[in-house]
Order: structure tokens, then C-alpha cells, then sequence
């Protein structure tokens, strides 16, 4: 991997769709970036940066491993504010979680999915569409449909917006209606709890590392690792504690969530199902939804790298 990146990078194109007022965002807001980002290599360096970031053994010093990480986070933003016109209505409360909060959820420059798909695969990614039953690995649920038996499997039901591979590292999942019984997705909370490892959705809160932090610290937030191997998946390939180790001093709303509820945080992004024991942690914290920090963890070193079920 080279040891310094192009001269183009995926904040500056953030930047200017926050500030970007009149139509055609295509045309004159991301096609002149896409220009200067072909005219600097930024595609070439993109796959280069994926496939480093996805090696155990990556070739160059930690502050360049950072570095890199932090440019997927600031491109994955760029994602996250052309999908909001995408995504249901906003639900009371939402707060944006920038600097500029005059601007709505529903005042951010759009693009038609093709267009997002142009500015993506000119970039170098791939996109792909939900195929078989639910995976949390390759989609994200926008909308639960709750079926009458509880027990019915989640399966997809629609597309709302597709995935996106960057070689082997999965840059975004795919946004999917899912019908399913309350024992595997319940409505209103599968599809509306906040979604961790996220930057913005307009439908429902998020969290992520970014938020709380300035103008410039802000971006020095970490992209989550998600990537395939030959034998399987690496799940927040990053994470530093094993996902059912509370460690020395759990943190107290962690401690109430079952091991299941821990694994589907940790898959999902999200909470699948009201928690078995959301009473205790109301009473402990009223926020407690917004409150967990799943942001280090990863597979037990007895789980299998391929598993994707809570």
C-alpha cells in the first residue's frame, strides 16, 4: 500500500453537499469531486486501503492503519447523507448529529439511487442486492412487517437501498423490509432503536464514535471491519474484547443485556427485541438505549468467524 494517500479525500465531498443549496447535486457536487478523484488515483488507493485494512499482518506503520480506517469512516458518511432521502419519515425527537443543526433531516442535497450507485462504483465498489433469507451480516432492516406468529423467521421482503462491497471489506450493508414474527424482529425496535457504528439515518437514531467530538477530532473516528476471508467473516474484525467477557468492570447496562441480546447488538448494530430485562435498565439509566459501547467487541475466541446468527 502506498504510504500516502491522494490528494482527494471523502471529507471534502462531505463537506460539500453539507453546503450545497440549489438541484442538480450530481452534476455540479459530485461530479467534479469524482473527476479530481480519477484524476488522483483515489479509486486505486481505495482498493488498496481494503484490501490492507482486511490483512491481520497490514503492511505499514499504525498511524497509517489509522489513517486509512479513518477515510473509509469519512466516506462512509458521504453514504449516509445521500441515503437519507431513501429512508421512512423522521420519528419525533431525532436530533442531527452535526455541527450545522439548522439543517433538517429532509434538507440534505439527494441523489436517485442510480446516481448513488454511479458515484460508488466509479469509485471502485460493488454493489449487490439481498439474495435468500435475512443475514444481519449483508442487511440492515429499514422496516419490519410483524407477522402474526411469533416465531416466523425475519426474511427479506424488499429492497430499500443496496449494499455495497469495497473488495473484500464490506463498506455498507443493504437496506431491507423484513417480515418477521416477534421472536426474531419485533417492529418498532428492530427497525426504529438506535443503530450503532452509524453516522446518520433519518428514521431512527444512531450512534457512533464521531459524535460528541469537534469539528476536526470527529473525523478521526475508526471504520467498523466487516470483511470475508477464505474460511468465513470477520465480524468488527477490530474489536479488542471477546463479546459475552464482561471484564474486570462491566459496565453496568451491558451486564443486563442477555448473551443472546449482546450477540445481536453486536451483529445487528441494533437491538432485535425489547430487552428482557429493560425495567432494570430504565431504572439504571433512562438512556440506556443511546448508552452501550459495543464499539470493542468481537467474537469470543470460540465462535466461528462465519457465524452471523444471534
Amino acid at each position: 500500500m502506498d504510504e500516502e494517500a491522494t490528494s482527494v479525500d471523502a471529507r471534502e465531498l462531505y463537506q460539500e453537499l453539507l453546503g450545497h443549496k440549489g438541484t442538480n447535486t450530481f452534476g455540479a457536487v459530485v461530479a467534479p469531486w469524482l473527476a479530481r478523484a480519477a484524476g488522483a488515483d483515489y479509486p486505486a488507493w481505495l482498493a488498496k486501503a481494503a484490501d490492507s485494512l482486511c490483512r491481520e499482518d497490514f503492511d505499514g506503520p499504525p498511524d497509517l492503519r489509522a489513517a486509512t480506517s479513518w477515510e473509509l469512516y469519512a466516506l462512509s458518511r458521504v453514504s449516509d447523507a445521500l441515503l437519507l432521502a431513501h429512508q421512512p419519515p423522521p420519528a419525533p425527537g431525532i436530533e442531527a448529529p452535526w455541527a450545522r443543526r439548522s439543517r433538517s433531516l429532509d434538507g440534505w442535497p439527494a441523489l436517485g439511487l442510480e446516481q448513488y450507485l454511479r458515484l460508488f462504483t466509479d469509485l471502485g465498489l460493488r454493489p449487490f442486492g439481498p439474495t435468500g433469507p435475512f443475514d444481519p451480516f449483508l442487511h440492515e432492516i429499514v422496516e419490519v412487517e410483524q407477522a402474526e406468529d411469533p416465531e416466523e423467521a425475519a426474511r427479506v421482503t424488499g429492497t430499500v437501498w443496496p449494499g455495497l462491497w469495497l473488495g473484500p471489506l464490506l463498506f455498507s450493508r443493504a437496506g431491507v423490509r423484513v417480515r418477521a414474527g416477534s421472536r426474531h424482529a419485533e417492529r418498532g425496535v428492530a427497525d426504529r432503536s438506535p443503530l450503532y457504528w452509524t453516522f446518520l439515518r433519518r428514521h431512527r437514531p444512531t450512534v457512533d464514535l464521531s459524535q460528541g467530538w469537534g469539528s476536526n477530532s470527529q473525523w478521526r473516528t475508526g471504520f467498523r471491519l466487516d470483511h470475508r476471508t477464505p474460511t468465513g467473516r470477520r465480524v468488527n474484525a477490530d474489536g479488542r474484547r471477546d463479546l459475552d467477557d464482561g471484564g474486570a468492570n462491566p459496565d453496568p447496562s451491558e451486564a443486563l443485556l442477555t448473551p443472546t441480546e449482546r450477540r445481536q447488538l453486536l451483529f445487528n448494530r441494533c437491538l432485535l427485541r425489547t430487552p428482557e430485562n429493560v425495567a432494570a435498565l430504565t431504572a439504571a439509566d433512562a438512556s440506556w438505549a443511546s448508552d452501550f459501547f459495543p464499539f470493542d467487541w468481537r467474537l469470543p475466541s470460540s465462535g466461528h468467524p462465519g457465524s452471523t446468527t444471534g
